[in-house]
Order: structure tokens, then C-alpha cells, then sequence
């Protein structure tokens, strides 16, 4: 029972039509959705980073599993506009593009941990050949301190390819199924109500 209270406070806060929980966007107007500064054509253009911003944010407040449809209420003299209708699939497309990007930097950032990982193998090698060739049998203070010294540089060069592989990539790849979420949520342009 505890494990769901979490989940009901957040619940407790958004509306809720059948299974779904409401992402609800409230604009005077419709092209308020959109980045003023892009020139494309509405399906194309970017949204507004602060729109964009609460709906991802909004998104993340719920497991990925749970049904969510994001609604945006405009005046009614809005709702029949050329630019209201063309909001669903403008939605669509722009977080079609951020999954589409997100991928892009996941897949380079494993490209990159693949190449750190082969350098710093090479490396931790070298400094691992250094140090056998240091041995001799004879310890003294100067061939432990660079043996050490070596060992350490080799294993501190390994520390990006095993930040990449066991840490960086989550995060992306986490958004990355935000963004495929909100793609694939219903989107209704519905009337601000009175």
C-alpha cells in the first residue's frame, strides 16, 4: 500500500477522462503553443520552450506505463482556427524530432564509449607494461612510487568509458521514451471553460 502513495498524490493533482490522466495546457491562443521565432509552416515548427517544458516535466510525473492525453484549451474563437487543428500533428511531429535527436546522442555517446574504452585499454596496458618493465629485483622508493603511479594513470584513463557504459546513457535514453510517450499520446484541442 505504501508503495502506491507516490503515485496517488501525484495522480491527485491532474483531471482524469476513463483511464486517462489529463496533461492539460490552457492558451489564450493558439499559436502561443509555438516558438515565435521559427518560420516554419505550424506542423513544423518547434513549440515554445515553456510549453514544451511543462509538458515533459508533466509526463515525467507519471510512470511511462500509464495512460496520459494531452488537452489544450483555447478560446472559443480559436478552436475552429487552421492553426488549432493543426496542433495534434504539430505535437506529434516536434516530439517525433526530439525522440529522433535523443536517439542521435545516445547512439553517439555509445560510439564515444566505444572509442574511450579502446583508448583507455591501449593505455592501461601501456602503463601496465611500464610498470612490469620498472620491476626489477631490487624494491626501492622510486620504482614503487612511478609502478603505483602508473597503475593509477591506467585505471583513471578507464574512468570515461565506464562513466558512458554504466551512467551517461540512462538519462538520454530515459528521455528518449518520454519523448516517444508524448509522440504517441492523444492530443485534443478542446474550448477554454467559461
Amino acid at each position: 500500500m505504501h508503495l502506491f502513495s507516490p503515485l496517488r498524490r501525484i495522480t491527485a493533482h491532474y483531471g482524469r477522462e476513463g483511464e486517462d490522466y489529463l496533461v492539460e495546457l490552457h492558451l489564450s491562443e493558439a499559436r502561443r503553443l509555438f516558438n515565435s521565432l521559427d518560420p516554419a509552416p505550424f506542423i513544423e515548427k518547434d513549440l515554445d520552450a515553456d510549453a514544451e517544458s511543462y509538458i515533459v516535466d508533466t509526463v515525467q510525473d507519471f510512470p511511462l506505463a500509464l495512460p496520459l492525453k494531452l488537452v489544450i484549451y483555447l478560446p472559443a474563437s480559436e478552436c475552429d482556427s487552421e492553426q488549432a487543428r493543426s496542433i495534434p500533428t504539430a505535437v506529434c511531429n516536434y516530439f517525433d524530432y526530439c525522440a529522433h535527436h535523443a536517439d542521435m546522442n545516445l547512439r553517439f555517446m555509445l560510439l564515444q564509449g566505444r572509442a574511450s574504452l579502446i583508448i583507455g585499454l591501449l593505455f592501461l596496458f601501456a602503463c601496465l607494461a611500464g610498470r612490469e618493465m620498472l620491476s626489477t629485483p631490487h624494491p626501492g622508493l622510486v620504482r614503487d612510487m612511478f609502478g603505483e603511479g602508473l597503475l593509477i594513470c591506467g585505471w583513471v584513463a578507464m574512468w570515461r568509458p565506464i562513466q558512458i557504459y554504466l551512467y551517461d546513457w540512462w538519462p538520454i535514453r530515459r528521455m528518449r521514451r518520454i519523448y516517444e510517450k508524448i509522440r504517441a499520446m492523444p492530443v485534443e484541442v478542446r474550448e477554454l471553460p467559461g
